[in-house]
């Protein structure tokens, strides 16, 4: 009798936000315009490594203590990424996963995030705060693509499981999680006038 069966399978995690609690969109959303236009170490930053659009990652590590909607935000996600970790049947013996980061993306039309990993992190994902008509889908390639070599492509057809890339289109509200060492990107947002949102954060252990 023939046996198939997957292995090794890689988990995604996609929800919405207010499964586990209530966050005002619009004062999210607010909030992340006012921080943008008044962090000028993080407009400088952009502007030094070519960034399109703004992020706080490299300027401000505090949100949830400025603003209590971020605090807000960071119980609830506590809360998704606690549901996610018992999915995936980690064994963190008497340590919790713990907020490290989160920090704002604002990305304009035409902009782009290149392919990457969120080293030494074990939970990263992000939150959806404006996702305009032509705003990117999020593209995930399957971790084990640079070991394929002479494998052929998959069928457009293929079933989902099975596919080099997906494409998963959030709405606003949703949110997000995968394993950190899952590389993604943002391919170019092609709305035509306005800026898809987004929090990032990443979750380590101890």
């Amino acid at each position: 009798m023939t046996n198939i069966k997957s292995l090794f399978a890689t988990r995604l995690y996609h929800a919405p936000l207010s499964a586990h609690g209530a966050i005002d969109p619009g004062e999210l959303e607010n909030s992340c315009l006012v921080i943008a236009d008044d962090d000028e170490a993080g407009q400088q930053w952009c502007e030094d490594q070519g960034y399109p659009g703004y992020t706080s990652y490299a300027s401000l590590s505090d949100l949830p203590w400025r603003f209590p909607i971020f605090k807000d935000l960071v119980a609830v996600l506590d809360k998704h990424v606690a549901a996610f970790v018992q999915d995936l049947d980690f064994d963190l013996g008497d340590k919790t996963l713990k907020l490290e980061d989160i920090w704002i993306n604002i990305l304009p039309p035409g902009g782009i995030h290149t392919g990457h990993i969120h080293p030494h992190a074990v939970i990263s994902g992000t939150t959806y705060v404006a996702m305009p008509e032509g705003a990117s889908a999020i593209k995930f390639e399957d971790p084990r693509l640079a070991m394929m070599m002479a494998a052929p492509p998959r069928q457009k057809t293929a079933r989902e499981e099975l596919r080099q890339f997906v494409y998963v289109a959030p709405a606003v509200g949703d949110v997000l999680l995968w394993e950190s060492w899952l590389r993604h990107e943002v391919p170019m947002n092609m709305a035509e006038e306005e800026e898809r949102i987004s929090v990032s954060f990443n979750y380590a252990w101890g």
